[in-house]
């Protein structure tokens, strides 16, 4: 028997179509006035609800009426939804009602804003599928404002059609054909005519569900899913008890967004339930409660979303990556090609490497598990474009603009929130503007990494080969060359070369560059001792440390048999200065391949010609930028900021990268090889 009014507390009873094991019936203070809320699901049946109505309106200040979605969700709901609610309402006669739907469309927005202005990037380019868009059309319209990569499952939960939709206007005209069809045909039909394509097109739901990175939906509807589907993801929500949080951990969900705020402790409530604490507290109807009037109570009883990790704090960022074959060899990595070039002329190859260049861009790769010290992830994706640097050479650069911006493409419907460019598709054309400009995703051309990567490698090559002299900080006593100095990297390689060395040989084709590179490089650093050349030939054999940095595509850049035994030679181009054929004429020379890094964590991609977990600079640019959260155009065009390049080291340190093992053109450095290049060095300088 529902008990009488009591003015010392007043009463707001939640009749819920939902289930009854959630009941409860508890005394809470709200806006420093003390109420009684009681809780009375009817499992389902409207009539036990009528009743419960009823049996609760002489001692109701105000009622809450929900649960129907939560009970035909369930299975324990037959027929329409708001038909179930609207008799429920007209039951409660002179008693003021709501159903929360005004106070929820504020939480849910509030929620959203918060969040994304909280967790900048959390929302961008997510992958989004929202489950009962007619119920969520405030949030789905929110989250439009971050990712076009938003997709309803109305279609399959309620008729079982095989089809997402992927637009608000799908979305209107399919509810809009689901109304004309439940006003002609009675619920208790149209139930068991869809429920077998329902049953049947689960699958496509999962899979939907699977490759997402963000899931609207109640908390029934996420019990349809499991490990294998909300693993890593982040659910929006409502009323999540603790009870349910413990169960969305053991499903695997990274972060539960909660839009409506519990300041109960010892019950769970819902948007219908506050409101209907803010009718009681004001005494005023739903319909005269004004947007001042939420707005003031919210504030005042401090009511705020909720962002909860089930698990611990963690971010899981995305990004993609574009690679290209850097030769006919790298062509011959996949059939049929290999076999066709084992039994056919060069020219056949030429022909391949030439239509090739036209194929259309394709996901080569999903890399995963890299995780950051800090307890941020990142995934990615690997995505290839068919040119070799040769054939990308002989194409106008809208060529490639329009081969990147198509990879951009493929990228953001993965839900990459920032894409790198690799090797020959960073130096078309502008290095990387032009995309930017037009890509719909923010991009980077990793040379700011590159160039860090570089001398870092060089520095602990120096270190680990032994023969020239540094001083108790690292710094090289004695003289250093870059070649291409004023390329991208080159020149970024030159100033931090500058503050590590006694002498430094600026070597370029470009003479006015090169002096005002020089010019620059010693007003940074007065103490640096700067010598320019168009050409490397007459410094060479004095060098102890060289960087080339030209992108010459097999052009000759330097005669590796004038080098100096002993000397370690950091090879950044891509494509490579020095051949594996100019190398081996050297074995008393150390050369390495620029700065591979090793990523964070237990690292799993595709084949790239590099040790496993081990990735180029450029790459981990990308990567160290999606692990910080920094989804913006950081490194484009020919001029690196040594600021980028300083900053984006320390987020590299940060986030777990480290120098890769040495790396040449044949492969990792062992302690051996280097002790054996040692020796030769030695012994070459002795003889001299």
């Amino acid at each position: 028997m529902a008990s009488k009014k009591k003015t010392e507390a007043p009463v707001v009873v939640d009749v819920s179509l939902a289930e009854s094991d959630r009941n409860y019936d508890q005394t809470v203070t709200f806006l420093e006035r003390e109420f009684r809320i009681v809780r009375v699901g009817a499992d389902g049946d409207v009539d036990r609800g009528e009743e419960m109505v009823s049996q609760w309106r002489p001692g109701a200040n105000v009622f809450a009426i929900s649960g129907a979605r939560d009970a035909r969700t369930v299975g324990i709901l037959a027929g329409d939804e708001k038909g179930a609610l609207r008799r429920l309402e007209s039951a409660t006669k002179d008693v003021p009602f709501t159903n929360g739907d005004r106070l929820r469309d504020v939480l849910q927005e509030w929620t959203i804003r918060k969040v994304a202005a909280d967790k900048p990037g959390l929302f961008s380019n997510a992958r989004t599928v929202i489950l009962g868009g007619s119920h969520h059309r405030r949030t789905a319209r929110l989250l439009a404002e971050f990712t076009d990569n938003i997709r309803f499952a109305d279609a399959v939960l309620q008729w079982g059609l095989p089809s997402m939709l992927d637009s608000f206007n799908a979305l209107d005209r399919f509810a809009g054909v689901s109304k004309w069809f439940l006003d002609r045909v009675p619920d208790p039909i149209a139930g068991p005519v869809s429920a077998p394509g329902r049953r049947f097109n689960q699958s496509l739901l999962r899979k939907a569900v699977r490759e997402a990175d963000v899931l609207v939906a109640t908390y029934d509807e996420l019990m349809m899913f499991d490990l294998e589907e909300l693993a890593g993801k982040t659910l929006i929500t409502s009323a999540v008890s603790q009870e349910r949080l413990d169960e969305l951990h053991r499903r695997g969900a990274d972060l539960v967004l909660d839009d409506t705020p519990q300041p109960f402790e010892g019950c769970t409530v819902n948007a219908a339930v506050l409101e209907a604490l803010m009718m009681a507290a004001t005494g005023t109807e739903e319909s005269r409660l004004t947007d001042d009037d939420l707005l003031d109570m919210i504030t005042s009883a401090g009511l705020e979303p909720r962002a909860l990790y089930p698990g611990g704090y963690k971010r899981k960022s995305r990004f993609a990556f574009v690679i290209h074959p850097l030769s006919q060899q790298y062509l011959r990595n996949v059939e049929p090609v290999n076999t066709i070039a084992k039994v056919s002329p060069q020219v056949v190859m030429d022909g391949i490497e030439k239509a090739i260049a036209y194929a259309p861009p394709f996901t080569y790769s999903h890399i995963t598990g890299v995780k950051s010290p800090t307890g941020d992830e990142a995934e990615g994706w690997l995505i290839t474009v068919g040119g070799t640097p040769k054939q990308l050479m002989a194409h106008d650069p809208e060529f490639t603009y329009s081969r990147l911006l198509h990879a951009a493409d493929i990228a953001k419907k993965l839900g990459a929130q920032i894409m790198g460019l690799g090797a020959f598709t960073k130096v078309v054309g502008d290095a990387g503007v032009t995309v930017a400009k037009r890509a719909p995703l923010p991009i980077t051309t990793g040379n700011s990494y590159s160039a860090s990567g570089a001398l870092w490698a060089l520095h602990d090559a120096i270190r680990r080969l032994g023969i020239a002299d540094v001083d108790e900080d690292g710094r090289l006593l004695g003289k250093s060359m870059v070649v291409g100095a004023t390329g991208a990297i080159g020149s970024v390689c030159a100033r931090l070369l500058a503050m590590a060395t006694d002498e430094l040989w600026l070597v370029s084709p470009e003479p006015a560059k090169l002096l005002a590179l020089k010019a620059d490089i010693e007003r940074e650093n007065p103490r640096a001792k700067v010598f320019v050349a168009a050409t490397p030939d007459e410094a060479l054999p004095d060098m102890d440390a060289i960087v080339t940095a030209t992108s010459g595509a097999g052009k000759r850049v330097l005669d590796i048999m004038q080098v100096k035994p002993g000397s370690v030679i950091t090879d950044v181009a891509r494509p490579l200065d020095l051949s594996a054929e100019d190398v081996a004429k050297r074995p008393d020379v150390l050369v390495v391949e620029s700065g591979e890094i090793q990523l964070p964590g237990d690292v799993h991609m595709g084949n790239i010609g590099l040790p496993p977990g081990v990735a180029y600079a450029c790459l981990a640019e990308t990567i160290v930028l999606a692990l910080e959260g920094r989804y913006e155009t950081f490194t484009i065009g020919r001029n690196i900021e040594w600021e980028k390049v300083k900053e984006i080291y320390k987020l590299g340190l940060k986030h777990g990268m480290k120098l890769a093992t040495i790396s040449g053109v044949n492969g990792v450095y062992s302690d051996e090889d280097l002790e054996r290049v040692r020796e030769l060095a030695l012994a070459a300088r002795a003889e001299a």
